[in-house]
Protein backbone atom coordinates (compact mmCIF):
# COMPACT_ATOMS: atom_id res chain seq x y z
CA UNK A 1 0.00 0.00 0.00
CA UNK A 2 1.37 3.52 -0.86
CA UNK A 3 2.15 5.78 2.06
CA UNK A 4 0.15 8.30 3.04
CA UNK A 5 0.30 11.63 2.00
CA UNK A 6 1.43 14.00 4.96
CA UNK A 7 -0.34 17.31 5.53
CA UNK A 8 1.87 19.58 7.47
CA UNK A 9 1.35 23.07 9.00
CA UNK A 10 4.51 25.24 9.12
CA UNK A 11 4.50 27.57 11.78
CA UNK A 12 6.99 30.68 11.97
CA UNK A 13 7.67 31.59 15.44
CA UNK A 14 9.60 35.04 16.08
CA UNK A 15 10.03 35.76 19.72
CA UNK A 16 7.67 33.04 20.37
CA UNK A 17 4.90 33.94 18.58
CA UNK A 18 3.79 32.73 14.73
CA UNK A 19 3.78 35.39 11.84
CA UNK A 20 3.14 35.13 8.58
CA UNK A 21 4.06 36.85 5.65
CA UNK A 22 4.38 37.11 1.62
CA UNK A 23 7.93 36.50 0.24
CA UNK A 24 9.18 36.80 4.79
CA UNK A 25 8.05 40.71 4.41
CA UNK A 26 4.63 42.56 5.96
CA UNK A 27 4.91 39.59 8.64
CA UNK A 28 1.87 39.86 10.94
CA UNK A 29 0.96 38.12 14.16
CA UNK A 30 -1.01 34.38 13.84
CA UNK A 31 -1.29 33.11 17.30
CA UNK A 32 0.32 31.42 19.98
CA UNK A 33 2.35 28.66 18.57
CA UNK A 34 1.97 25.65 21.03
CA UNK A 35 -2.22 26.71 21.16
CA UNK A 36 -2.30 26.31 16.96
CA UNK A 37 0.10 23.73 17.50
CA UNK A 38 -2.76 21.62 20.05
CA UNK A 39 -5.44 23.01 17.68
CA UNK A 40 -3.68 21.17 14.28
CA UNK A 41 -2.94 18.21 16.17
CA UNK A 42 -7.11 17.85 17.06
CA UNK A 43 -7.93 18.85 13.62
CA UNK A 44 -5.78 15.99 11.92
CA UNK A 45 -2.55 17.70 11.02
CA UNK A 46 0.48 14.51 10.66
CA UNK A 47 3.75 16.71 11.56
CA UNK A 48 4.06 20.10 12.26
CA UNK A 49 7.12 22.26 11.29
CA UNK A 50 8.44 25.00 13.30
CA UNK A 51 11.00 27.46 12.52
CA UNK A 52 12.58 30.09 14.78
CA UNK A 53 12.67 33.15 11.80
CA UNK A 54 14.80 35.06 14.54
CA UNK A 55 16.96 32.30 15.33
CA UNK A 56 18.99 34.70 17.51
CA UNK A 57 20.62 33.11 20.63
CA UNK A 58 17.60 34.40 22.61
CA UNK A 59 15.68 33.25 20.04
CA UNK A 60 17.32 29.91 20.77
CA UNK A 61 15.95 29.89 24.26
CA UNK A 62 11.82 30.79 23.27
CA UNK A 63 12.30 28.57 20.63
CA UNK A 64 13.48 25.32 23.28
CA UNK A 65 10.92 26.71 25.21
CA UNK A 66 7.96 26.81 23.13
CA UNK A 67 9.26 23.06 21.58
CA UNK A 68 9.35 22.13 25.51
CA UNK A 69 5.65 23.45 25.97
CA UNK A 70 4.43 22.00 22.80
CA UNK A 71 6.00 18.65 23.29
CA UNK A 72 3.84 18.28 26.56
CA UNK A 73 0.46 19.11 24.38
CA UNK A 74 1.18 17.21 21.31
CA UNK A 75 1.85 13.99 20.15
CA UNK A 76 2.51 13.61 16.21
CA UNK A 77 5.84 14.60 14.82
CA UNK A 78 7.55 18.11 15.15
CA UNK A 79 9.96 18.90 12.71
CA UNK A 80 12.21 22.43 14.06
CA UNK A 81 14.24 24.98 12.23
CA UNK A 82 16.15 28.05 12.67
CA UNK A 83 20.03 28.81 13.29
CA UNK A 84 21.18 24.78 13.62
CA UNK A 85 24.71 25.22 13.71
CA UNK A 86 25.89 22.22 15.54
CA UNK A 87 25.68 18.45 16.94
CA UNK A 88 24.57 20.50 20.29
CA UNK A 89 22.15 22.76 18.81
CA UNK A 90 20.39 19.22 17.63
CA UNK A 91 21.13 17.77 20.63
CA UNK A 92 19.15 20.35 22.58
CA UNK A 93 16.15 20.59 20.42
CA UNK A 94 15.42 16.55 20.24
CA UNK A 95 15.88 16.81 24.58
CA UNK A 96 13.16 19.39 24.45
CA UNK A 97 10.89 17.27 22.43
CA UNK A 98 11.54 18.02 18.44
CA UNK A 99 11.52 14.66 16.78
CA UNK A 100 13.48 16.58 13.46
CA UNK A 101 15.40 19.04 12.90
CA UNK A 102 15.62 21.43 9.45
CA UNK A 103 18.94 22.71 8.52
CA UNK A 104 19.56 25.68 5.79
CA UNK A 105 22.33 28.04 5.99
CA UNK A 106 24.57 26.37 8.13
CA UNK A 107 24.32 23.44 5.60
CA UNK A 108 25.64 25.58 2.88
CA UNK A 109 28.35 27.27 4.68
CA UNK A 110 29.53 23.64 5.78
CA UNK A 111 27.69 20.81 3.82
CA UNK A 112 29.56 17.95 5.67
CA UNK A 113 27.48 19.37 8.72
CA UNK A 114 24.62 17.12 6.82
CA UNK A 115 26.88 13.94 7.50
CA UNK A 116 27.98 14.80 10.96
CA UNK A 117 24.34 15.41 12.30
CA UNK A 118 23.01 11.94 10.15
CA UNK A 119 25.78 10.16 11.57
CA UNK A 120 24.94 11.53 15.11
CA UNK A 121 21.70 11.36 15.14
CA UNK A 122 20.49 9.49 12.22
CA UNK A 123 18.66 10.23 8.92
CA UNK A 124 15.53 10.43 10.39
CA UNK A 125 16.02 12.74 12.45
CA UNK A 126 17.51 15.16 9.86
CA UNK A 127 15.64 17.77 7.02
CA UNK A 128 17.34 20.02 4.53
CA UNK A 129 14.97 22.57 3.92
CA UNK A 130 16.24 24.56 0.37
CA UNK A 131 14.74 27.83 -0.56
CA UNK A 132 14.58 27.41 -3.82
CA UNK A 133 13.57 30.27 -6.72
CA UNK A 134 13.72 30.76 -10.54
CA UNK A 135 16.33 32.11 -12.41
CA UNK A 136 15.99 34.37 -15.75
CA UNK A 137 16.84 31.32 -17.64
CA UNK A 138 19.07 27.91 -17.11
CA UNK A 139 22.66 28.60 -17.03
CA UNK A 140 26.30 27.22 -15.85
CA UNK A 141 25.55 27.62 -12.44
CA UNK A 142 22.00 27.06 -12.26
CA UNK A 143 21.71 24.25 -14.93
CA UNK A 144 18.00 23.53 -13.59
CA UNK A 145 16.87 27.02 -13.95
CA UNK A 146 16.57 27.15 -9.91
CA UNK A 147 19.13 28.63 -7.47
CA UNK A 148 19.23 27.98 -4.06
CA UNK A 149 18.66 31.49 -1.66
CA UNK A 150 19.64 32.76 1.71
CA UNK A 151 18.00 35.28 4.07
CA UNK A 152 14.24 34.57 3.32
CA UNK A 153 14.90 33.99 0.02
CA UNK A 154 16.62 37.46 -0.92
CA UNK A 155 20.12 36.50 -1.56
CA UNK A 156 21.73 34.09 -3.73
CA UNK A 157 23.94 31.20 -2.58
CA UNK A 158 25.08 30.35 -5.73
CA UNK A 159 23.84 26.80 -6.02
CA UNK A 160 22.00 25.18 -8.13
CA UNK A 161 18.86 24.50 -6.07
CA UNK A 162 18.17 20.90 -7.53
CA UNK A 163 21.93 20.00 -7.46
CA UNK A 164 22.21 21.18 -3.58
CA UNK A 165 19.13 18.67 -2.82
CA UNK A 166 20.90 15.69 -4.53
CA UNK A 167 24.02 16.89 -2.68
CA UNK A 168 22.13 16.44 0.84
CA UNK A 169 20.09 13.56 0.09
CA UNK A 170 23.96 11.88 -0.61
CA UNK A 171 25.35 13.93 2.86
CA UNK A 172 22.70 11.40 4.69
CA UNK A 173 19.50 14.03 5.01
CA UNK A 174 16.01 11.74 5.49
CA UNK A 175 14.00 14.26 3.75
CA UNK A 176 14.25 17.76 1.61
CA UNK A 177 12.30 20.80 2.76
CA UNK A 178 11.49 21.97 -0.73
CA UNK A 179 9.90 26.01 -0.19
CA UNK A 180 9.44 27.71 -3.22
CA UNK A 181 10.49 31.40 -2.39
CA UNK A 182 8.58 32.75 -5.43
CA UNK A 183 5.60 30.90 -4.13
CA UNK A 184 6.18 31.90 -0.88
CA UNK A 185 2.72 33.31 0.82
CA UNK A 186 1.28 33.91 -2.71
CA UNK A 187 -1.04 31.62 -2.90
CA UNK A 188 -0.90 31.07 -6.51
CA UNK A 189 0.07 26.86 -5.83
CA UNK A 190 2.80 24.89 -5.69
CA UNK A 191 5.57 25.51 -8.25
CA UNK A 192 5.29 21.57 -10.06
CA UNK A 193 7.95 22.06 -12.03
CA UNK A 194 10.89 22.61 -9.24
CA UNK A 195 8.99 19.72 -7.32
CA UNK A 196 9.58 17.48 -10.46
CA UNK A 197 13.15 18.31 -10.77
CA UNK A 198 13.57 17.55 -7.50
CA UNK A 199 11.94 14.29 -7.14
CA UNK A 200 14.05 13.65 -10.02
CA UNK A 201 16.87 13.74 -8.47
CA UNK A 202 16.87 12.43 -4.88
CA UNK A 203 15.33 9.31 -3.45
CA UNK A 204 14.37 11.06 -0.19
CA UNK A 205 11.21 12.05 0.69
CA UNK A 206 10.34 16.04 -0.48
CA UNK A 207 7.92 18.18 1.51
CA UNK A 208 6.60 20.99 -0.98
CA UNK A 209 6.47 23.76 0.55
CA UNK A 210 4.74 27.34 -0.83
CA UNK A 211 2.31 28.93 -2.62
CA UNK A 212 -0.70 26.88 -1.40
CA UNK A 213 -3.70 29.11 -1.83
CA UNK A 214 -6.33 26.30 -1.70
CA UNK A 215 -7.66 22.88 -1.20
CA UNK A 216 -7.04 22.15 -4.90
CA UNK A 217 -3.24 23.21 -4.84
CA UNK A 218 -2.33 20.02 -2.95
CA UNK A 219 -3.33 16.97 -4.95
CA UNK A 220 -0.83 18.20 -8.40
CA UNK A 221 2.19 18.75 -5.68
CA UNK A 222 1.52 15.48 -4.61
CA UNK A 223 1.16 14.00 -7.92
CA UNK A 224 4.63 15.85 -8.97
CA UNK A 225 6.67 13.88 -6.70
CA UNK A 226 5.38 15.45 -3.23
CA UNK A 227 5.63 12.79 -0.39
CA UNK A 228 4.25 15.51 1.97
CA UNK A 229 2.96 19.26 1.75
CA UNK A 230 3.30 22.02 3.99
CA UNK A 231 1.52 25.30 4.59
CA UNK A 232 1.35 28.16 6.66
CA UNK A 233 -1.17 30.95 6.48
CA UNK A 234 -4.02 29.10 4.79
CA UNK A 235 -4.31 26.81 8.09
CA UNK A 236 -3.54 30.14 10.50
CA UNK A 237 -6.27 32.19 9.08
CA UNK A 238 -9.03 29.53 8.70
CA UNK A 239 -8.38 29.55 4.39
CA UNK A 240 -8.65 26.30 4.23
CA UNK A 241 -9.30 23.45 6.58
CA UNK A 242 -6.91 20.14 6.89
CA UNK A 243 -9.72 18.37 6.35
CA UNK A 244 -10.61 19.80 3.00
CA UNK A 245 -6.81 19.01 1.63
CA UNK A 246 -7.01 15.53 2.90
CA UNK A 247 -10.43 15.51 1.27
CA UNK A 248 -9.10 16.70 -1.76
CA UNK A 249 -6.06 14.57 -1.71
CA UNK A 250 -8.12 11.36 -1.14
CA UNK A 251 -11.10 12.47 -4.26
CA UNK A 252 -7.42 12.27 -6.31
CA UNK A 253 -6.38 8.67 -5.38
CA UNK A 254 -4.01 9.86 -3.19
CA UNK A 255 -3.91 8.33 0.38
CA UNK A 256 -4.29 9.90 3.61
CA UNK A 257 -3.97 9.23 6.94
CA UNK A 258 -7.77 10.28 9.11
Amino acid sequence: MALAVRVIPCLDVDNGRVVKGINFENLRDAGDPVELAARYDALGADELTFLDVSASKDGRGTMLEVVRRTADQVFIPLTVGGGIRSVEDVRELLRAGADKVSVNSSAIARPELLRELADVFGSQCIVLSVDARRVAEPNEDHPSGFEVTTHGGTRSAGLDAVAWAARGAELGVGEILLNSMDGDGTREGFDIELIEAVRAAVDVPVIASGGAGKAADFPPAVAAGADAVLAASIFHFGDVAISEVKDELARAGHEVRR
